[in-house]
């Protein structure tokens, strides 16, 4: 069940993130609504999460996952560019936190 909560807390921070870029630096109500409740949520079920499995483990998937996710989303959604130190970035990222 763990993994289920993790998997829920990496889907609402993944959300959380990618729809902040629409709040205009929490300048529109609406959009700023979705970004605030995602974290929330992400930090209650990462919470829960904790309860059955360690830390580190649980934190370095949740950080991993989400960070590639994102980046993923902004090179489709956003046209974000793709060099090579942003993919060593990127990389190196993920590397260290597993």
């Amino acid at each position: 069940m763990g993994y289920v909560m993790l998997a829920g807390a990496i889907t609402a921070e993944v959300a959380a993130t990618t729809t902040m870029k629409y709040s205009d630096g929490f300048n529109r109500l609406g959009p700023s609504l979705v970004p605030l409740l995602g974290y929330v949520v992400s930090f209650a079920l990462l919470a829960q999460t904790l309860k059955s499995m360690s830390t580190g483990t649980a934190y370095a998937t949740w950080a991993g996952i989400g960070t590639a996710a994102v980046a993923a989303i902004g090179l489709v959604l956003f046209g974000e560019g793709r060099n090579l130190a942003k993919v060593s970035g990127i990389v190196l990222d993920l590397g260290g936190a597993h």
